[in-house]
């Protein structure tokens, strides 16, 4: 009886180990192992060597990561695909219950040397082993990439600026004759595809134009495919924390001109507009983008003005300055002349007062003394006159010179207003120029 139970246990466990499908059995096992068992990745994949392995790429921005416009570099992130056909991976789906397309580790087969000719630094993408293979041979390799790229940042026009950075793909050691390059969607396609970028961003894109050409150098003859990453940034942050405000400062500004030359009150308020002025340049240094080889256009007007309110207040404190040594001069002649008069004839009469007791009569003495008085009283007027002739003459020299610095003040004023006026047009240009892009 329990010879019968052994048997029976037996023959029930190798009919269940019979009925269970093993791994090695499956047919995605068997197509996996048959495909990689004698395949020589080191080989580029086709049987006449003589014939090129065309790789097909396409790119999709998705984001505008950062623009580092002092170090010049452009940080992007974007879905990069490459495309080629494996003839050594290619299989009968037939027999492989109808298995059309699998997956295998990039690792184990060739792989395209394909590099970014800008590329400056290695960032965070994810990092994914597996590619797609189907029956046929075709090799897909779609995954996410961020590159810093170097690109010639021009912030002239900031911050209606437009930037056109180049991504170059190309095989870093296979001439044309082993690897060649193509698209993989129309070009057309390829610059108008907007729907996966995130426009909540600073920068716009514009539009992603591509083209392909042959690099000639020593080494041979390299296939290449250019990316030109067009973009542009959205301003209105920009029009209203700086441009509006300057604007503004620029304005009050021009408004004391209409303060007197002469008046101190002037020297006060310009002042304290440069004060101004200042102070937004050093807050203005941390947004505006600083470039060593570009200055932008906001910076030189704004540089401008503060000349023009420099070379104002300066002459307003020379004018100042001449008006109070002329008006101190004025008040110090006439008392001089008046006291230097009076000495004068005061040593006059003790001088003559001996001799005409000496030589005249008491009668003619007493007719002299009024002689006398009435010619100190004719020496004083003319001292007199001749301080309010002098005292004219120096009105007559202040008001020459107050001309003279009011037609400077209304050449200035004319000046800054065409500043002002250029500095709007040129704003309102580069404007309607960026809308129309």
């Amino acid at each position: 009886m329990i010879l019968l139970w052994s048997c029976l246990l037996v023959a029930v466990v190798g009919i269940l180990g019979t009925a269970t499908p093993q791994p090695g059995n499956s047919s995605l096992h068997r197509l996996t192992r048959q495909l990689l068992q004698q395949y020589h990745k080191e080989v580029r994949p086709v049987y006449n060597w003589a014939e090129a392995t065309t790789v097909y790429l396409d790119l999709c921005v998705h984001a505008v990561l950062d623009v580092d416009v002092q170090n010049q570099k452009l940080k992007t992130s974007m879905w990069y695909r490459e495309v080629w056909n494996d003839e050594f991976l290619s299989w009968n789906s037939s027999l492989f219950d109808d298995i059309q397309e699998i997956s295998l580790p990039l690792s184990a087969i060739w792989a395209p040397d394909i590099i970014i000719n800008e590329f400056v630094d290695v960032e965070r993408s994810p990092d994914l082993p597996y590619v797609y293979v189907n029956s046929s041979g075709t090799i897909r390799n779609h995954k996410p990439i961020q590159v810093v790229s170097a690109c010639s940042l021009q912030t002239y026009a900031f911050p209606f600026d437009i930037q056109n950075c180049s991504l170059t793909f190309n095989s870093i050691l296979h001439t044309v004759e082993d690897i060649d390059l193509g698209f993989l969607r129309n070009q057309e396609d390829i610059e108008n595809d907007k729907r996966s970028f995130l426009n909540d961003s600073e920068w716009q894109l514009l539009s992603v134009t591509s083209t392909y050409h042959i690099r000639q150098s020593s080494a041979g003859d390299f296939a290449q495919i250019r990316f030109n990453v067009v973009i542009r940034r959205c301003p209105l942050a920009y029009v209203v924390s700086l441009l509006i405000p300057s604007i503004f400062l620029m304005l009050v500004d021009l408004g004391s001109f209409y303060l007197p030359p002469n008046c101190r009150a002037r020297i006060v308020f310009k002042t304290n507009v440069l004060v101004g002025y200042t102070v937004f340049r050093v807050n203005m240094s941390d947004e505006v983008p600083r470039s060593a080889g570009c200055t932008s256009l906001i910076g030189v007007f704004f540089t401008v003005c503060m000349a023009l309110l420099v070379l104002s207040l300066s002459k307003s404190i020379l004018l100042i300055k001449f008006l109070y040594e002329e008006r101190h001069s004025e008040q110090e002649r006439p008392l001089m002349c008046l006291r230097g008069d009076s000495d004068a004839d005061e040593s006059r009469l003790y001088l003559r007062a001996p001799c005409a007791e000496d030589t005249e009569s008491p009668v003619h003495q007493e007719h002299q003394v009024p002689s006398d008085t009435l010619k100190d009283f004719w020496f004083q007027l003319q001292s007199i006159n001749n301080s309010l002739r002098t005292r004219d003459q120096v009105y007559q020299k202040e008001v020459e010179w107050l001309a003279i610095l009011c037609h400077f003040d209304q050449l200035l004023f004319r000046i800054y207003l065409a500043v002002l006026g250029l500095y709007t047009v040129t704003l309102c240009s580069l404007w309607a120029l960026w809308s129309r892009m």
